[in-house]
């Protein structure tokens, strides 16, 4: 399982329990809870995806130094 799809089971986990909940305080817990794992996981996709484009751009080489500069 990929980390964004760990992050979205841990936010629904939070959204049930905030559902269940009756005090209004752990309802305000588990939300918040809740609203950050969904942040992970945009995170988490933004970087995946980051990483698959730079992985795909051609790869750039520096000229080698003069032969002066080993010296």
């Amino acid at each position: 399982m990929h980390p964004p799809e760990v992050f979205l089971k841990r936010a629904a986990e939070c959204e049930r329990m905030a559902e269940f909940t009756r005090d209004r305080g752990s309802k305000a817990t588990w939300t918040r809870m809740a609203e950050r794992w969904h942040r992970c996981a945009e995170v988490a996709t933004s970087a995946s995806s980051a990483a698959a484009h730079h992985a795909s751009e051609p790869t750039r080489h520096r000229k080698p130094a003069p032969g002066w500069a080993h010296h």
